[in-house]
């Protein structure tokens, strides 16, 4: 019961730091990297709080367990935090907006759903950087789409010449295609340490549980590559930049949670 309480309070905090984000983005400060210490505050303790269970729910006791829920929990976690930090130097207010309740939802549906999948497993010492790494960069890549989301609406109503007030209070289209591809190095570099040291660590990285995450997380990290290297030759953006992040990032979402989803609430595995 305390523990649910707990999880109540955490949600609302997240809740709160988010209506008073919007309020922000709505007064036209997106672009601020000052914040109002109430709404800040609300924001630090709703992740510090969401880190102390997301620890129970994963690290306590023997092992570890990553299971669908708990996995998505962690996500959730990360990119608010990432943003809130983010948020302090870079125009992200629009972004906290999202990933507030986006860490309310996924740490509610860990907390009530429960463990699933196979339980608590020990994790050798160098698989752990893969683990890292592999969440690092879904969570970073998972910004990007946000981020890349945000960019098509606001260059669809710029083309359109009726831009309305919410995209006016947005931050300058080239400082967010800016922000994107940030994003997107990052979440490129911490893919590739993952696949290099998945490589390293596993035993076999194509045996038959683990086949089709390898091959959809390859197929992703090619396209982004493509992306990156067509930014850099031929200056790829606007449109060409929001369809390819979209499509790698569609390969690996069906990777990392894909298959989390077939194997441990279909086959239970």
């Amino acid at each position: 019961m305390q523990l649910l309480a707990l999880t109540a309070l955490i949600v609302l905090l997240y809740l709160i730091a988010a209506t008073g984000f919007s309020m922000q983005v709505l007064r036209g400060e997106a672009a601020a990297r000052t914040h109002h210490p109430l709404i800040l505050a609300a924001g630090v303790l709703a992740i510090a709080g969401h880190a102390v269970l997301l620890y129970t729910q994963t690290m306590s006791g023997d092992g570890i367990n990553l299971g669908f829920f708990n996995a998505g929990s962690l996500v959730g976690w990360l990119m608010a935090a990432l943003v809130l930090v983010a948020a302090l130097r870079r125009p992200v207010t629009n972004l906290l907006v999202v990933v507030m309740p986006i860490g309310a939802v996924t740490l509610l549906l860990s907390m009530v759903v429960g463990q699933t999948g196979p339980g608590r497993a020990t994790v050798p010492a160098g698989l752990e950087i893969h683990i890292l790494s592999s969440v690092l960069a879904y969570s970073v890549l998972s910004l990007a789409v946000l981020q890349a989301l945000v960019l098509a609406y606001q260059d669809h109503q710029l083309h359109n010449r009726r831009p309305t007030g919410l995209v006016r209070l947005l931050p300058p289209l080239q400082v967010m295609e800016d922000l994107l591809f940030q994003m997107l190095w990052l979440g490129f570099i911490l893919l590739s340490v993952s696949l290099v040291s998945g490589w390293l660590f596993l035993e076999d990285i194509f045996a038959q549980h683990l086949v089709h995450k390898t091959t959809l997380s390859v197929i992703a990290w090619l396209v982004f590559a493509t992306l990156l290297a067509g930014r850099l030759r031929y200056g790829w953006r606007g449109r060409t930049a929001i369809r390819w992040t979209l499509g790698g990032f569609l390969a690996l979402m069906l990777a990392y949670f894909g298959t989390k989803l077939v194997l441990e609430l279909i086959l239970q595995r």
